[in-house]
C-alpha cells in the first residue's frame, strides 16, 4: 500500500472556489433564505376548555358540603320523657355547659366567673337564651349555672333535652 492511500474510495482534496465564479441560476447551495415559512397563528381549542371546565364544575358541586352552624362543644343531653318542644320564635342563644371549666355562650367560651356578666349583657339585648347541659357535668356546676341565669334576671329558661323512649 502507498503511504497516503487507504482503502476504498481515493481521497478527496478540497478545492477553494474561484472568488469570480457564482452559484449557478436556480441552485439554492450557500443562499440566504429571506422567505419564511407562513406559520399558523396559535389558538385553543374552546370545545375541550369548555369540556374541562364542566367537569370542574361537577366535581365542585358535587364534593361541596354545607355545614350547619352548630357548637363545637359536644355534649350527650339527658333524656326526659314529658320534655316539650320549643316554639321558633327566634333562634336562642346556646348556654352549652360540656364541663366546670367548659361553657360555650353562643360560640364563645366563658368561665363560670364571667358568665353572670355576659347573661346580663344578652338579657340587656333581649336576646331569646337556651342551656344545654351535658349529663355528666357534676350538680354543684349545674346549681351554679342555675344560679347565674338567676342572678343575671332570666326567670325562666328553655332547657334542651332528648326525647326518651
Amino acid at each position: 500500500m502507498l503511504p497516503g492511500r487507504s482503502r476504498g474510495r481515493p481521497r478527496r482534496i478540497p478545492v477553494a472556489p474561484d472568488p469570480g465564479q457564482t452559484a449557478r441560476p436556480g441552485s439554492r447551495r450557500n443562499a440566504v433564505n429571506f422567505y419564511s415559512r407562513r406559520r399558523r397563528a396559535p389558538a385553543i381549542n374552546i370545545v375541550s376548555l369548555i369540556d374541562i371546565l364542566a367537569i370542574l364544575l361537577i366535581f365542585f358541586i358535587v364534593t361541596t358540603t354545607f355545614r350547619k352552624q352548630t357548637p363545637q362543644v359536644l355534649i350527650e343531653l339527658p333524656k326526659s320523657s314529658t320534655a316539650t318542644a320549643a316554639e321558633p320564635d327566634a333562634e336562642p342563644v346556646l348556654v352549652s355547659v360540656e364541663s366546670a371549666d367548659r361553657i360555650d355562650v353562643g360560640g364563645r367560651l366563658v368561665g363560670i366567673a364571667e358568665l353572670r356578666p355576659e347573661l346580663e349583657k344578652l338579657h340587656r339585648e333581649g336576646r331569646a337564651l337556651g342551656l344545654q347541659v351535658d349529663r355528666r357535668v357534676p350538680f354543684e356546676t349545674l346549681v351554679r349555672v342555675l344560679d347565674a341565669f338567676r342572678e343575671a334576671g332570666i326567670p325562666d329558661l328553655p332547657t334542651f333535652l332528648e326525647k326518651s323512649e
